[in-house]
Formats: structure tokens, sequence, C-alpha cells
């Protein structure tokens, strides 16, 4: 099996299949209603919703870099304050999530494995360390976020 396809599968373990964590991002988050998606266990600090966003952006920031895109992260590091909590407001984050996936999917699908060595300019890391690493960073807040779905 090619690194490009285990890769894709660690994604497609980790966001809703059988991970060696055994916890995945969507069983986790299909069980959260908007009202305890967006509420804070204390002032200063995220909630569900603003981690998800949180994990969508940087989804979205290191799939164009590896893309070739050069990207500046904002300085609030895409944590920002969420101006609808409907029901309806946190299905489309769900769904931009899900966008998420199916764009890594896609794109790990059909990627040059030649390119896991390219360096990324600003901070002199390997395409292939930028990807393992968004897998890291959704493990990360996933246990975030099973945490303070028991809290909230």
């Amino acid at each position: 099996m090619k690194e490009a396809k285990r890769i894709k599968k660690l994604f497609e373990d980790l966001y809703d299949g059988s991970p060696w964590i055994d916890v995945t991002i969507m069983n986790t988050l299909k069980s959260i209603s908007a009202q305890r998606a967006a509420k804070k266990i204390a002032p200063g600090r995220n909630s569900i919703w603003q981690i998800v966003n949180h994990i969508i952006a940087w989804r979205e920031n290191v799939l164009l870099r590896v893309q070739g895109n050069k990207i500046v992260t904002p300085n609030n590091n895409y944590f920002i304050e969420i101006d609808n909590v409907s029901e309806a407001g946190w299905q489309k984050t769900l769904e931009r999530l899900a966008n998420s996936q199916d764009q890594w999917i896609r794109f790990l699908e059909n990627f040059d494995e030649l390119k896991f060595e390219t360096i990324y300019p600003s901070n002199k890391m390997s395409y292939y360390e930028h990807i393992h690493g968004i897998l890291q960073h959704d493990a990360y807040h996933l246990g975030q976020i099973v945490l303070l779905s028991k809290l909230v």
C-alpha cells in the first residue's frame, strides 16, 4: 500500500472509522446539540463549536499549503466567536467539517508522493510533516471536545 493511501485511511478512521484511539470526530459530534456546542465552561475559554471551526480552518489552511499555496495564519489562530448559535448554524458547521474531510480524501487519493519531501517555505517543514501534523491536530482537539462534552 502506498503511503498516501495509508494516510488517507488514518484520516478516514479518525473522522468516522475505527482509529487506534477508539474515538472518532463524527461519533463524538453527532450527539452534541447547538446549545451544548456553543456553551463555554468558563469566560475566555473556547466552546466545542469554536474548536470545530478551528479544526476546519486549519484543515483548509494545511490543505492549501500542501497544494503549493503560501498561507498567512490570522492572529486569532482561527478561534472566533459564534454569531449564529442555532441548530441550523451548527449543522452548517458540521457540513463544512464533512466538506473538509471530502477535500482531504480527494487530495490524498491523487497526491503525488514525490511531493512529500517538498518544503513549505515559512516554517521549513515538509508536506509530509504538515499532513501528519493536521492529523495530530485533529486528534488533539478531539480530546478537548470529548472532555468539554462531558462538562457542558
